[in-house]
């Protein structure tokens, strides 16, 4: 039901965190994998760690907020394997923490083109491929963040909170033709994105206090729900977003 053999997985922002293990993941289940993120020699790190193991990678950099590259993303795999199977939307930027009353203009389109245009550009270039394939399945990291207010993280928010209203629709349109679309939303998680929160001592404490399972979550906490949605396992669920927090958002206030 987990086997990803003869799949190939296109991952965005793979080169580190939650896309890398995400990229691992699938790799270890049988899929072939493309790293991405706008560096060329990290992603061919990550790639040639995967091939070492056994498994079938290849990187391709890109800039998820050109259009261009984007394309490049999609058309690299199609050359090389001749399909694309898995789609996984990860990659996000927060160039901003304060109050949205004082964000410039410049950030919020930073924020907005990065983490929801570019998702939407790519699950339309990928999703007529699948279809042309008979299926194939989209994956959205999102964050538990789109579910919640904040004083200083408004518009990052705001973005998350879009993804779950695009899997939904992909989810309407696309699965007539055999494509299932769902997301992910993580709480926080070990990842250098995340680094100024969990290096605190007082804000970890906090967090793995207010933590049902007391600790704050590892990227493969992430990556083994990313092999699910993109399995058979999960081929009767669409547009539907999985919390994966520990249980913060299920507890009580304190």
């Amino acid at each position: 039901m987990f086997d990803l053999t003869g799949k190939v997985a296109v991952i965005t922002g793979s080169s580190k965190g939650i896309g890398r293990s995400i990229a691992e993941c699938m790799a270890r289940a049988g899929a072939k994998v493309v790293i991405s993120s706008r560096k060329q020699d990290v992603c061919e790190r990550v790639a040639q760690g995967i091939c070492a193991e056994g498994g079938e990678a290849i990187a391709v950099p890109c800039n998820v907020s050109r259009k261009e590259d984007l394309e490049n993303l999609i058309a690299q795999p199609m050359e090389t394997w001749g399909r694309v199977d898995i789609l996984v939307c990860n990659a996000a930027v927060n160039p901003y923490y304060g109050p949205m009353a004082t964000m410039p203009d410049e950030a919020y389109d930073k924020v907005m083109n990065s983490n929801v245009k570019s998702n939407f550009w790519l699950c339309n270039m990928a999703a007529p491929l699948m279809e042309k394939q008979g299926g194939g399945s989209i994956i959205i990291v999102s964050s538990i963040g789109g579910n919640q207010g904040s004083g200083t993280l408004g518009v990052y928010g705001i973005s998350k909170a879009a993804d779950f209203a695009l899997v939904r629709n992909l989810a309407v349109e696309w699965g007539p033709k055999g494509i299932v679309a769902n997301c992910i939303a993580p709480g926080l998680i070990k990842t250098d994105f995340s680094r100024a929160l969990w290096e605190n001592p007082k804000i970890a404490k906090g967090v793995e206090e207010g933590t049902p399972v007391r600790r704050i979550g590892d990227p493969d906490d992430i990556g083994g729900v990313a092999v699910f949605l993109a399995s058979k396992a999960s081929r009767y669920m669409t547009g539907q977003t999985l919390v994966v927090d520990g249980g913060v958002t299920v507890k009580e206030p304190a």
